[in-house]
């Protein structure tokens, strides 16, 4: 009812006053303080608040913050990170997810199971890698140019992904309704993407402009809102991400006179949707199925970040970058991704994960979204003292040297 909501508000409000100055006086990232938070008014604290009646709209925080990546890169240089695109997100999915897959079957899983849990596990938070990248300004860095490449595969591979699941389902399939089932959700999603395109290209400028005219700047925050939730919710429709969406629409929009304006408009929507979008997650960690097996869980959680951190590491050294940007970028993707929370549950009524092993390892996903902020910020610390500890190079000699100096 209206008065549960507010004092849902309210619990959030106040808890987001408390958490962020607590972590900033602790050296720690908002995002840290943010889970921490949801987890003391949730079901697992005060129970003041309801997870569920707030995550569906937080989740919007995540889409209008792809949206404002969006629109500062433009099309040109998204084509230019291609290779890293398909070239390090492919090898970071594909690695990740075959090392914890075989994990997973050592420990008992069957081969479905283990190959679900695998993939899922694999992806990264893209809610935590993008905050922690704007907090540091390092999403523009050689290294968080990679890490944003690496996220957006991961954003493309979620359908095959959830193609994947019935294929994978135990008992007698139709494989060939399977196949095509997902010719047809391949087909659907090229033309959500295509009508993005078109409509972005031909359609948002004009109208744009025309409200430019009308001078009412209440009718052009509204309308940014319905681009984004507009490209967001038909990509989910044919069941790509909703975060993918928004970031195409924000792509088209990168070229446009409205760009700043636009920026300015969703910007102060995003700060707040994001903050409580950290919440809901920290909510959502349930103590009922953790504490019980805690030792196990943490135990996986700090396995599955060693694995995720030392696979990017390794394929950061491989492309020549430093150490520093390699401890970064592992750091940053460690965390479990979103998708967990959903390809977790559709494995369950799948068949092919149990109620115990769904529930553990939805707990142990939610714990790694609490370490990887943590690793990063203990990198940041790190790094500056290996610098110091570092032997001076030797001066260059010049003595022989008698060129001319230009002023």
């Amino acid at each position: 009812d209206d008065h549960t909501l507010f004092i849902s508000a309210l619990a959030f409000l106040v808890a987001a006053v408390v958490a962020v100055p607590v972590a900033r006086r602790l050296g720690l990232s908002p995002v840290v303080g943010y889970l921490a938070a949801g987890i003391a008014i949730g079901p697992a604290g005060f129970n003041v608040a309801d997870p569920t009646t707030v995550i569906a709209v937080a989740e919007l925080g995540v889409v209008l913050l792809l949206f404002l990546i969006g629109l500062e890169l433009q099309p040109s240089r998204l084509l230019s990170m291609g290779r890293y695109i398909f070239g390090l997100g492919t090898a970071q999915l594909l690695i990740t997810g075959m090392v914890i897959a075989l994990v997973a079957w050592l420990l008992g899983f069957g081969i479905a199971g283990a190959i679900i849990t695998g993939m899922a596990l694999a992806m990264s938070a893209t809610s935590i890698a993008l905050q922690l990248l704007g907090e540091h300004n390092d999403l523009s860095s050689g290294y968080g140019q990679r890490a944003f490449s690496i996220l957006l595969f991961q954003d493309i591979a979620i359908v095959p992904l959830l193609a994947l699941v019935p294929l994978l389902a135990p008992g007698e399939s139709d494989l060939g309704a399977d196949a095509t089932a997902t010719l047809l959700k391949a087909a659907a999603a090229l033309a959500a993407v295509s009508v993005i395109v078109v409509s972005g290209r031909f359609l948002l400028n004009p109208l744009f402009r025309l409200l430019a005219r009308s001078g009412a700047r209440e009718a052009m925050t509204a309308a940014a809102l319905l681009v984004v939730l507009g490209a967001a919710g038909l990509m989910a429709t044919v069941g790509l991400s909703m975060a993918l969406g928004a970031f195409l629409a924000g792509l088209l929009l990168s070229e446009s006179t409205f760009r700043h304006e636009l920026e300015a408009n969703i910007d102060a929507f995003r700060g707040l949707l994001l903050a409580v979008f950290f919440m809901g997650v920290g909510m959502s960690l349930d103590l009922t199925v953790l504490l019980p097996h805690i030792l196990p869980v943490v135990l996986a959680a700090l396995m599955i970040t060693a694995i995720k951190f030392l696979v990017v590491f390794l394929l950061y050294r491989t492309d020549h970058r430093t150490d520093a940007d390699a401890l970064r970028a592992g750091a940053v993707l460690m965390p479990a991704g979103e998708f967990a929370f959903v390809l977790f549950p559709l494995a369950l009524a799948n068949g092919i994960l149990n109620r115990e092993q769904a529930e553990l390892l939805t707990a142990t996903a939610a714990l790694t979204m609490m370490i990887g902020p943590l690793v990063f910020a203990g990198i940041g610390r790190l790094l500056p003292r290996l610098r110091h500890a570092e032997p001076e190079p030797e001066p260059d000699d010049f003595t022989d040297a008698n060129g001319r100096v230009l002023v």
